[in-house]
């Protein structure tokens, strides 16, 4: 399902079906806060939740994959707890990328699994509990910021710059998952991620309301001696936004003939793929997606499909440097 662009209308000049729809948007709120009363449970090692406000994807995965470096380099053990949606299994159960599926663990743990130590669990707590067993010195919890289960000692909410809050409205009135304000007064740490022009755009419709350290970052393409200069492809992207991922690939130089945008973990199914290799094929182009995406590929298809690699550079580490040392890690 693709975003109603209602929810993205200014938050003073809502859309009739926002209006419409703002009572079941004061329910979900209302649900919402009632489940986040409930205890979780309290970690021995301290619990990182890398979450957001908005539904869909805002850089969590990305921000995961900085954070374990930071982290590893300060000589921690990290280790990443995710629901694993997308996958079948219910955990705990930790991700091994040269025998599980993302059909099993989903594609974001298998991808974080090339980075550190990751467990899949529908009960984050006892995900917890396997990576503290394994030997964790601090845990990553990808998403979760509205799940009660664990108790967090730092939360990082995650916004992407270009679309900020939206309407402000909580689903289905609007984006989020709960009030603005109400999740932001739970948060130690705000990171926008954008282009330095949407960062503008950001801090002067929402930087008023920001009482937290607010860090900002870009995704960056990972050169990896790869050149897209010239380059014809069929670009193919499940992800929340694939309209950037074709953005950030042209930007780079490629030549892009043909763009599938595809639904967010849409699973990549044999007539798909045979449909897009001949149709590469035909058009005389490269097929190319993203780190995500091809974690979502058969083994025997990967060698036949280019991998855009991006990486979250964050402008300034001073913020989340001093909350590390806080927790003293």
């Amino acid at each position: 399902m693709r975003a109603p662009a209602f929810w993205f209308t200014p938050p003073d000049r809502p859309a009739l079906a926002a209006r419409l729809l703002a009572p079941l948007g004061a329910l979900y709120a209302a649900l919402t806060a009632r489940r986040l009363r409930q205890p979780g449970y309290s970690a021995a090692v301290p619990v990182i939740c890398i979450g957001n406000i908005n539904v869909g994807g805002t850089g969590k995965t990305p921000t995961a994959i900085a954070l374990i470096g930071r982290l590893a380099a300060r000589g921690q053990q990290v280790h990443v707890v995710s629901r694993g949606y997308g996958g079948s299994s219910t955990g705990p159960l930790r991700v091994d990328p040269m025998r599980h599926t993302a059909a099993e663990v989903g594609d974001e743990p298998l991808l974080l699994a090339a980075f550190a130590p990751t467990w899949v669990a529908r009960d984050r707590a006892a995900g917890v509990r396997a990576a503290e067993a394994a030997g964790a010195s601090v845990i990553l919890l990808d998403d979760g910021f509205q799940n009660p289960s664990v108790k967090p000692a730092l939360c990082i909410v995650v916004v992407d710059a270009a679309k900020g809050f939206g309407n402000a409205r909580c689903l289905p009135a609007g984006p989020l998952r709960e009030p603005v304000a109400t999740g932001l007064a739970r948060a130690d740490l705000v990171l926008t991620i954008g282009t330095p022009d949407h960062q503008t755009r950001f801090a002067t419709r929402w930087g008023h309301i920001l009482r937290q350290p607010h860090l900002t970052g870009t995704l960056l393409p990972l050169k990896m001696g790869m050149d897209w200069q010239g380059q014809r492809v069929l670009a193919f992207a499940g992800i929340a936004d694939p309209a950037r991922f074709f953005a950030s690939l042209k930007a780079e130089g490629a030549t892009i003939l043909r763009a599938e945008p595809l639904a967010d973990h849409q699973p990549l199914s044999d007539t798909l793929l045979h449909r897009l290799e001949t149709e590469a094929t035909s058009l005389g182009a490269q097929l190319v997606t993203t780190e995500k995406d091809a974690a979502r590929l058969p083994p025997g298809f990967r060698p036949k499909v280019l991998t855009f690699v991006v990486r979250l550079q964050i402008t300034d580490w001073t913020a989340l440097d001093a909350a590390l040392t806080r927790l003293a890690l």
